[in-house]
């Protein structure tokens, strides 16, 4: 079975982590599920304790759900539905082993985007796999995605992913819920969300729909991050994911890379799966 474990731990210059913030909480349809494809429901429970029922959509969404095994594999950026009652409802696919599901929205008179997350625990045998080692370029779904620039604990560092096929630059990338590129970036240690933004958007007269998509990201700490960028191609959604290691210099990131393997895709592509932006 599946257990929806209530936790409020949180992690200071982290994101994420808490099941409740701002009078605000995650109210999660507790119930015994398996391996597979399982329908979980929700409400987000606003400072009246009522469900909410109005809110400010972020990337052209009311809200964006991420579920992620503790071994960083698995990984779904998917986006529920709401009925009248403020009950979300999404499929999803789980394997045996510890889980966190994260749910990232605004609700209407809040001052901004708002992240809350729940653990579960689904039994049966669990088998970590090895994060996939730190890398700048990988292959996914027919394409080479190659990543410049580093992240830095505690400040706001640019990262560049550029996207080619058959050696050629991909220069019209399409835009996906109102971006050529949406990256969602997770630390190892505790899963801990971080906040990333894009440089400009698609229509803003300055924002080439390819072969670059940078954003500007924030580490919380030194370590190591996992780092899933979604981009849109010929109608097809292709997820890449980096494994990324935060330091202070350029000199320790690179001595932190020595002697790891070329980075690979640690997931398959989520064609049908959504992102956005920040996360």
């Amino acid at each position: 079975m599946t257990d929806i474990s209530h936790s409020s731990h949180s992690v200071e210059g982290a994101g994420g982590l808490m099941l409740s913030e701002h009078g605000y909480t995650l109210d999660f349809d507790s119930r015994p599920l398996g391996s597979g494809t399982k329908t979980i429901t929700f409400r987000i429970v606003g400072p009246d304790g009522q469900p909410v029922n109005e809110f400010t959509p972020t990337h052209e969404k009311e809200l964006h759900l991420i579920a992620i095994r503790r071994d960083m594999t698995g990984f779904q950026h998917v986006h529920p539905i709401r009925d009248q009652s403020g009950t979300w409802t999404i499929d999803l696919e789980f394997t045996p082993g510890p889980w966190r599901i994260f749910t990232d929205f605004n609700p209407s008179g809040h001052d901004g985007p708002m992240t809350l997350s729940i653990e579960a625990s689904v039994s049966g045998e669990y088998i970590p796999q090895p994060i996939p080692g730190i890398g700048q370029s990988l292959e996914v779904g027919g394409y080479t995605v190659t990543l410049e620039g580093r992240l830095l604990p505690g400040e706001a560092s640019e990262l560049t992913f550029s996207v080619t096929r058959n050696g050629q630059p991909v220069t019209d990338l399409q835009p996906y819920l109102g971006a050529f590129g949406h990256l969602v970036a997770l630390r190892a240690e505790d899963l801990a969300y971080l906040h990333v933004h894009p440089e400009g958007e698609p229509g803003d007269g300055t924002t080439p729909p390819g072969p670059e998509v940078s954003f500007m990201a924030v580490a919380p700490s030194a370590g190591l991050y996992r780092l899933h960028l979604d981009f849109q191609h010929e109608g097809a959604v292709i997820t890449a994911p980096f494994t990324a290691r935060a330091t202070a210099t350029v000199a320790e990131g690179l001595a932190a890379e020595a002697g790891t393997r070329p980075g690979k895709p640690g997931e398959e592509s989520h064609g049908n799966h959504g992102s956005h932006h920040h996360v």
